[in-house]
């Protein structure tokens, strides 16, 4: 049964029984700021669950697209994905346990209008009970009509309880595991069960939650005004089990997308993991997400570099062939397939400048917090690379160490120069590292002529002043804007060096020409190396570490200070 058939079969199903079928919800909820992305198919359906109408009525069913990274760490196994599919139908304040659960069974095993599947490897959980909610001796009465009684095991809420964040609806769910062994594993005990769930030889395909408590900051404070059903099926998991694979990698849903990673390696694993990343990715840009330091830009980010740091060669074969997998189901990733692209592309293309002079201080045995501050490594990449080659990183002494660095510089600061800057707080000290990106973004532009004539900087905005003969064009000004984010999204470490002065002037740092300056002085510079370096200036301090650190850059304003003096005001958002 192909995966189109598998949504198909599953929409009509529940059709027949009174459900009005509706759209998939964006992958970024639109009024949840508590999560960052739809990680589960009631997500967008919480006020509904909570007692407000649907307009659709009281019975529904979906396939929503889902996004969860929290077992990004496991990707690459036989059933771990970052992106998904949750096929499921609801009940609010309609139906509950007992149609719910004859539904469940009549669909996974109904041979003619179901998926067929052998009722005696099926393997069902419910709940034990703890002090929010009881046993539930009600699911397990009801599952003894359609499994035998040695096939269902009560669990703890760990497994057996779902809410989608710490406050919002929330209930006991009863969850329906399938036997994928060759020779069946037949009446097992729960020991015997857990150990075979543990070695992936049963897999969960579906999911009833029997929603009738609330929850308010990670406590079960009551009932809801109606008793609600939510039921999951992984799109994936249904798939293996259906086409008889024992991973979701060799089902249709990836048929295309992995030879295509395996074109990028040799090694199986990183194949999965190319293949689930970009698969994320495709449809989190088609959604409206860009690679950013932030939120749901900086999950995107990690994806897309954990693929990079997989593949001997760019992704963009990946990326079309997800794009051609699935544009009949979700049109707008062909309608947004150039911009999917050249996203993915320049952020490949960005992080393998990171990657190639990381990757060589690394196996030198380079301190992370240098790895980190001098060639822009992210720590958590280098976590992943000491994970890999059993060796335990110290998180804390990272840390501390980067504080250590933040507070130092501010110090200095203070004690030194103040370079235009109302204070030394975090916030100024990311203008001030701002200043320097826009001179050099400003002279790329406009051209050399560009000259520092001054500067200002507050916790709250930057005031530059320069030398320019007359009024930036609108063009001009997004050119700059675009220049000084594509840096900072680079992830570009800024470094200091201190050089007599002369030979200081020879490195061709930007400085004040007619300035009296010390025998030895500070240079910093972003970039990798002073050589090379994007941008390079005299200046005492303070700067932050790595451009990353910086946010979105947007320039509020152009005016002219004085005859061809001009002034820039900005702000980090």
């Amino acid at each position: 049964m192909t995966s189109e058939e598998i949504r198909k079969r599953f929409l009509e199903f529940f059709k027949e029984r009174g459900h009005a079928i509706i759209p998939s919800a964006p992958l970024v909820p639109e009024n949840d700021p508590s999560v960052l992305f739809t990680t589960a198919g009631m997500q967008p359906l919480v006020p509904y669950l909570l007692g407000e109408p649907h307009p659709a009525g009281k019975r529904l069913v979906d396939v929503q697209k889902c996004v969860r990274t929290q077992d990004i760490d496991e990707v690459g196994d036989n059933t771990h994905d970052t992106f998904f599919e949750m096929l499921g139908n609801w009940s609010l304040g309609d139906y509950f346990k007992e149609e719910a659960i004859k539904w469940s069974f009549e669909l996974l095993t109904d041979k003619e209008n179901g998926f067929g599947l052998d009722p005696k490897r099926l393997y069902i959980t419910v709940f034990e009970g703890d002090e929010n909610a009881p046993r539930d001796t009600e699911a397990f009465e009801i599952w003894k009509k359609y499994v035998p009684e040695n096939r269902i095991y009560f669990m703890s809420a760990e497994s057996n309880w779902w809410s989608a964040s710490e406050s919002g609806p929330c209930g006991p769910d009863t969850e329906m595991f399938y036997d994928i062994t060759p020779e069946g594993l037949g009446d097992i005990s729960k020991e015997e069960y857990l150990k075979a769930d543990d070695e992936q030889k049963v897999v969960e395909i579906w999911n009833d939650v029997f929603m009738e408590y609330v929850k308010k900051d990670g406590k079960v404070v009551g009932k809801l005004a109606n008793k609600n059903v939510d039921t999951g099926a992984g799109l994936e998991r249904l798939a293996m089990v259906l086409q008889k694979k024992n991973n979701i990698f060799e089902t249709d849903l990836f048929e295309t997308i992995w030879p295509a990673a395996k074109q990028l390696t040799e090694d199986n694993r990183s194949a999965r993991i190319i293949s689930d990343h970009i698969r994320t990715a495709v449809f989190m840009i088609g959604d409206g997400v860009i690679p950013s330091n932030t939120d749901q830009g900086y999950i995107l980010r990690r994806l897309i570099r954990r693929a990079v740091r997989r593949s001997s060669s760019t992704l963009l074969p990946v990326v079309k062939a997800v794009i051609q997998k699935y544009a009949s189901i979700y049109p707008e990733l062909e309608n947004e397939s150039e911009l999917i692209e050249q996203e993915i592309q320049t952020e490949e293309d960005k992080f393998r400048k990171t990657l190639d002079a990381g990757l060589k201080q690394f196996e030198k045995g380079e301190d992370p917090f240098i790895l980190f501050t001098s060639y822009g490594f992210p720590f958590e990449l280098t976590k992943e690379l000491a994970k890999e080659k059993g060796i335990e990183l110290d998180e804390k002494t990272f840390q501390e160490k980067f504080k250590a660095h933040q507070d130092l510089s501010r110090a200095g600061a203070e004690q030194k120069f103040k370079g235009g800057l109302a204070d030394t707080s975090e916030q100024s000290v990311r203008y001030h590292t701002a200043t320097h990106l826009l001179h050099q973004a400003l002279r790329e532009v406009l051209g050399d002529e560009v000259q520092q004539k001054g500067s200002n900087i507050t916790p709250e905005r930057l005031r530059f002043d320069f030398t320019f003969p007359r009024k930036m064009t609108e063009e001009e000004k997004e050119e700059v804007e675009k220049i000084v984010n594509s840096k900072i999204n680079e992830a570009l470490p800024v470094n200091k060096v201190v050089l007599p002065k002369d030979e200081a002037e020879r490195t061709g740092a930007l400085h004040f020409f007619g300035e009296k300056y010390p025998d030895q002085v500070s240079i910093y510079y972003i970039g990798e190396d002073l050589e090379h370096a994007y941008s390079k200036e005299f200046c005492g301090g303070p700067h932050t570490s790595n451009t990353s650190e910086l946010g979105t850059f947007r320039i509020l304003k152009e005016e002219a200070v004085s005859a061809g003096v001009r002034r820039i005001k900005a702000v980090l958002e």
